[in-house]
């Protein structure tokens, strides 16, 4: 347990703009769930305001934002010890929003990776994804968040931030918590089926939640080489391997390590092989998720309660920010 002179806040949010993958219980959860158990005070949001940028179906995004609130707690994040919401029913995240796009520069913004990058690929930007930073920002300031786990590419959002930060209370004064970043140097990057870094926009992961015909098909379809069943096999070049690891332990990661290298070993038998692996892993949660689907009721009283605890932090940081800008709070 942390020693409360040591408690921090910790905030992160996630877009429910499509199913939960292993790149995100590998990358984030079970980190989420490592401050939880280390007694920090959490907040885990789904960020629908955010989701708007990309999702345009109202059925969608209300099934997807419920879902991911399911499939965070059937992972294990425990409600009792941590605030898991959703954005938008913090009203006060975008008052906040437009209070600081005030002393945002222009050129801050333009700068930010995500926005340019679309710009550069030819794909109309919205004001939506421009001031994208800027709601991020609110999002952590919000609950006075001290550590903000990130991937390294939303690094810059986080840091994005920070100028906020420094902006407004260079006008106003200290009203602000600096926020830092937190990239964990021992989180597994994971590949997606394809090789590159999995994602949802690659169309490349292999799903939490999905029917058992669905990860079987997801697994199969793992890029390999060319090589026979009897060549041997580098498990360090293999995305099959970096896959099928995730779910070792150290002694098992060497006995594959070693078949792999050995030659006698097909890929489709290794490929089973990590289909088994898998579900050892998250039959409990999978089938825990099964149940949640029975409890919406459950599901929306979490989200009430979540919210309701972010919300005793985030009044007041909102009325200290009007009070130092000259904004009656009445």
């Amino acid at each position: 347990m942390t020693d409360p002179a040591k408690r921090l806040t910790i905030l992160s949010g996630i877009q429910p703009s499509g199913n939960l993958h292993l790149g995100n219980y590998f990358g984030a959860v079970q980190q989420f769930i490592q401050f939880i158990g280390e007694g920090h005070e959490c907040y885990y949001f789904l960020a629908n305001y955010h989701a708007l940028t990309t999702v345009r179906d109202k059925g969608r995004l209300i099934e997807l934002t419920r879902g991911t609130a399911a499939d965070y707690i059937a992972l294990g994040l425990d409600p009792a010890r941590a605030a898991i919401y959703v954005q938008s029913d913090i009203p006060e995240v975008c008052e906040l929003q437009w209070l600081l796009t005030t002393v945002t520069p222009m050129g801050l913004l333009e700068r930010c990776h995500a926005y340019k990058d679309k710009l550069q690929k030819g794909i109309p930007a919205d004001h939506g994804l421009f001031a994208y930073p800027v709601l991020m920002a609110a999002d952590i300031l919000i609950v006075r968040a001290d550590r903000v786990p990130v991937g390294q590419d939303q690094k810059q959002h986080v840091e994005v931030a920070r100028d906020i930060v420094g902006y407004f209370n260079g006008a106003y004064g200290d009203v602000l918590t600096m926020p830092e970043p937190y990239i964990p140097e021992n989180v597994a990057v994971v590949p997606g089926r394809d090789g590159q870094k999995m994602s949802k926009s690659y169309n490349n992961t292999i799903e939490l939640f999905a029917p058992d015909k669905v990860v079987k098909k997801q697994i199969s379809s793992i890029v390999t080489d060319l090589a026979k069943v009897e060549d041997p096999k580098d498990p360090d070049t293999s995305t099959l391997y970096a896959i099928m690891k995730l779910f070792c332990t150290e002694e098992e990661k060497l006995y594959w390590a070693d078949r792999f290298r050995a030659g006698g070993l097909g890929y489709g038998d290794a490929k089973a092989a990590v289909y088994d692996l898998y579900m050892r892993k998250f039959a409990d949660m999978r089938a825990r998720r099964r149940e949640l689907d029975e409890q919406p009721e459950y599901v929306d009283e979490v989200l009430r309660q979540g919210a309701e605890k972010a919300r005793k932090v985030a009044l007041p940081l909102v009325r200290d920010v009007r009070a130092a800008m000259g904004i009656p709070n009445r």
